[in-house]
């Protein structure tokens, strides 16, 4: 339970976080969400029901501190997260560059489906000269955040999980000797 927890932890930090560095929002024209890229690490370490909670409560989250109605980037994130869950054991997912390049597209795809379920709604959404470099800088940020959160997950799940112990049995080629010689 300790690695789900840390999990959610982690998804609430990085919710919170995007919102917190308004100097950076105005350099880079844009608020960088590493939520996707949490997402696919949950993909390919955990269960689906893992998933589908991060991306409801992820979603939620994010949604709360931005000025998107609440809910609309739950269904973008679950997405994401079916259908690499689905998937997992086709992919490279001990690789840093599989993890990369699966982090940039999840990071642009999931700003670009929010903004498709925008323009669906009664809030149109603004798409412009700017949402590729958007979506590009966002890709990156996620591309670059994705095995940082595998690297940094994986070795506080190993710190607090009992680690098997290798038992060195003789092998049935080994002699015994018995008796008194």
């Amino acid at each position: 339970a300790l690695p789900i927890l840390l999990l959610f932890v982690t998804a609430w930090l990085v919710a919170f976080a995007g919102t917190q560095f308004p100097v950076l929002r105005a350099a880079l024209g844009t608020s960088i969400d590493l939520l996707p890229a949490l997402m696919v690490h949950a993909a390919l370490q955990h269960s689906i029901g893992t998933v589908t909670g991060l991306a409801v409560l992820g979603g939620l989250w994010t949604d709360a501190l931005s000025g998107s109605p609440l809910g609309i980037s739950v269904a973008p994130l679950f997405a994401v997260g079916f259908l690499l869950h689905i998937r997992q054991h086709l992919l490279l997912r001990r690789h840093a560059y599989a993890q990369f390049w699966l982090g940039l597209f999840a990071g642009a795809g999931v700003p670009l489906a929010v903004g498709l379920f925008l323009r669906l709604g009664d809030r149109p959404a603004y798409l412009g000269p700017g949402t590729g470099w958007q979506l590009l800088l966002g890709g990156l940020a996620n591309g670059l955040a994705c095995p940082v959160f595998f690297l940094v997950l994986d070795r506080l799940r190993r710190a607090f999980e009992y680690q098997p112990v290798a038992v060195h049995l003789p092998g049935p080629d080994r002699e015994m000797k018995r008796g008194r010689r």
